[in-house]
């Protein structure tokens, strides 16, 4: 896992840990005692267990902890801790805030309220969709850098030769900010469905969709191929641009500042359009007599590649 992975693997972990906490002990002044815990088969079932305020809180965290132990210990060696860790993080938050809205306001736990079957989809729902995004992130991360041969004006590609350039750059900062927009939003619908919130969706969607946006723009990778050039955004690698060998009229290498292109993430100036996430060499391509560029480590080596894929393009007859 590289570093930023193990970041962000941390940074989940915690949060997870402190909303299963930090949401029973916001709502304390109106909890039971002791919370129902438990409840009987079927929609509107009533309570039939019960733990102490203090053990409503300590036993998912523990969970949470053997949970991550089995994950640091059988799954990250194989890059699949996103996948793990994702879904069973929003579910035990989500079942932790189903808990807490059940015993709010009542003064003892077998008053409590039938668990909401809107907020158990939400969190099924939810918990579906952190697999995919995690099974996504796990499949990304275990693609491997593939690349070439040395650099130079252009490349002399042998008979039967299938070179790949494959590069990837990342701005820490954007990324913090998607973080920290992204946990107010979780925050924002944890809080909501345990019921200490309003309407949470007034602030849910425009942090979650700012959060998302950011994260986006964030980091981009560049895969030159015989195809010709992709650019792919965000951790996920998606949305994706791509280019074909034969319509690319030229490929360089540039150095460029945000101050060149006013300023980081997709810019448009007149230089085109520029992905700017860190300052330096940018590969830029021209295409139908535009230039879009991208800031990536590397990019005379991916440039030199991808000149001589366009130019075998146009050398090679249609249909052989």
């Amino acid at each position: 896992m590289s570093e930023g992975g193990v970041r962000g693997a941390v940074g989940w972990v915690a949060g997870v840990a402190a909303v299963l906490v930090a949401l029973p002990l916001a709502a304390s002044g109106r909890l039971p005692d002791r919370m129902a815990t438990h409840w009987g088969g079927g929609s509107g079932a009533a309570p039939d267990g019960a733990m102490p305020f203090w053990g409503a809180m300590a036993f998912p965290l523990a969970m949470w902890a053997v949970w991550v132990l089995g994950v640091a210990v059988f799954a990250v060696t194989r890059a699949r801790a996103a996948a793990v860790l994702l879904p069973s993080g929003v579910f035990l938050a989500g079942a932790q805030a189903a808990i807490v809205r059940a015993n709010l306001d009542h003064e003892d736990w077998r008053q409590a309220d039938p668990v909401d079957g809107r907020v158990v989809a939400a969190v099924l729902a939810a918990a579906v969709l952190a697999a995919l995004v995690g099974a996504m992130i796990s499949r990304q991360g275990s693609l491997g850098a593939v690349a070439s041969a040395a650099g130079g004006p252009r490349m002399d590609i042998p008979a039967g030769e299938r070179l790949v350039w494959l590069a990837r750059t990342s701005n820490p900062w954007l990324r913090l900010t998607a973080g920290v927009l992204g946990a107010l939003a979780a925050v924002a619908a944890v809080a909501g469905a345990g019921g200490l919130l309003g309407p949470a969706w007034r602030l849910v969607v425009p942090l979650g969709f700012a959060a998302l946006a950011v994260l986006v723009l964030s980091s981009v990778r560049a895969r030159v191929t015989g195809q010709g050039l992709e650019v792919g955004f965000g951790p996920l690698g998606w949305p994706v641009r791509r280019w074909a060998a034969a319509d690319i009229e030229s490929a360089r290498a540039e150095h460029r500042t945000p101050a060149q292109v006013g300023g980081w993430g997709y810019r448009f100036s007149g230089l085109g359009t520029t992905v700017m996430l860190r300052a330096g060499e940018c590969l830029v391509v021209r295409s139908r007599g535009k230039d879009f560029a991208v800031s990536v480590d590397d990019a005379a080596r991916g440039a030199s590649l991808l000149d001589s894929f366009t130019k075998m393009s146009r050398s090679t007859p249609p249909g052989s």
